[in-house]
């Protein structure tokens, strides 16, 4: 069985990192590259930078954050936010970032997601999903411009059109459970495992090693995603992770 992983996110605004609930009721959680240090310390498996108000003011993603946050990872880091074309993802890659991940620009400009795989390779491409629960239509709707705005498309169509077109991962969040420690949407996450051959991440609503053991189970994903939990010490990545190894989940364990 493969290793299953856990991962860091650090939600960015203004050059701090912030935490909220819902997307909504933001408050500062310290300096994005002491936390990305701190993360990768206690055995984090990678690191999630996300400029989250990248898009709605319409700028790119700032460089001088990524680089500061880079210095000195030694595990796979992953940008987004603000990333719109083929040249600001060269241009994030080059401050030192491993991964691309889009969202926004990738529901405005699909062939966005083929230009980035064809340049640095599928496993360059995270294609970042917002999802939100459509109670109408029993169904989930993808929501952009940082989780204030709907589009209605479906996610299951969406995830798998950014499939055929070269993303090499999808990190799933869920609107409704973000920030609310209450636990991944294994409904959500379980959907999307099972339309796709590429991995998983699941983010939204992390607050006990349990949820992360009910992901990974029941909702079959390949990796978990979480902020809160980890920058205001609700548990430490290391003791997650022997929790997690505990119940049998494969983990890398930290040194």
């Amino acid at each position: 069985m493969l290793t299953k992983r856990i991962i860091a996110c650090l939600d960015v605004k203004k050059g701090r990192v912030v935490k909220g609930v819902n997307f909504a009721h933001l408050s500062d959680a310290g300096d994005p590259a002491e936390l990305a240090r701190r993360h990768a310390e206690a055995g984090a498996d990678e690191i999630v930078l996300l400029d989250i108000s990248a898009t709605r003011e319409g700028r790119a993603t700032l460089l001088d954050v990524v680089r500061r946050a880079g210095r000195g990872l030694f595990i796979p880091f992953t940008v987004g936010g603000g990333i719109r074309s083929l040249p600001e993802a060269a241009a994030v890659i080059e401050a030192g970032a491993d991964k691309i991940a889009i969202n926004s620009a990738a529901i405005a400009n699909p062939a966005l997601i083929t230009d980035i795989a064809s340049r640095f390779g599928s496993q360059a491409v995270v294609v970042a999903v917002d999802a939100k629960h459509n109670h109408n239509r029993s169904n989930w709707e993808v929501w952009v411009s940082g989780g204030t705005r709907p589009t209605g498309i479906d996610v299951l169509a969406w995830i798998s059109e950014a499939q055929r077109r070269g993303a090499g991962e999808v990190l799933l969040t869920s609107i409704d459970r973000d920030g609310t420690n209450s636990g991944f949407d294994c409904d959500l996450t379980t959907r999307v495992s099972r339309n796709l051959q590429i991995p998983v991440i699941a983010s939204g609503g992390a607050g006990a090693a349990q949820h992360f053991v009910e992901v990974f189970e029941r909702g079959h994903a390949d990796a978990a995603l979480a902020a809160s939990i980890f920058h205001y010490g609700l548990n430490s990545i290391r003791d997650l992770k022997a929790s997690l190894a505990a119940a049998g989940i494969p983990m890398r364990l930290p040194c």
